[in-house]
């Protein structure tokens, strides 16, 4: 497995975030992963990895609420 670098990664965290509960998103660019997502809370932490189709999949999934908690 290649190791994808995050040196120099452009983090943003939403407008609509929270103060608690916020993550931070990364464009990486071309290759295996496209985007990168971390907890604002905690950036040196893990960070999820994302192709194209599998960040469409995730995004439509928060918007349907099926990763509420509640």
């Amino acid at each position: 497995m290649n190791e994808i670098s995050l040196t120099g990664a452009a983090w943003r965290k939403s407008t609509r975030s929270q103060t608690s509960n916020c993550v931070e998103v990364a464009p990486l660019g071309s290759g295996p992963a496209t985007v990168a997502l971390r907890d604002s809370k905690d950036p040196s932490g893990p960070v999820l990895l994302f192709n194209r189709a599998g960040w469409a999949g995730f995004l439509a999934g928060t918007k349907d609420g099926q990763f509420d908690l509640g």
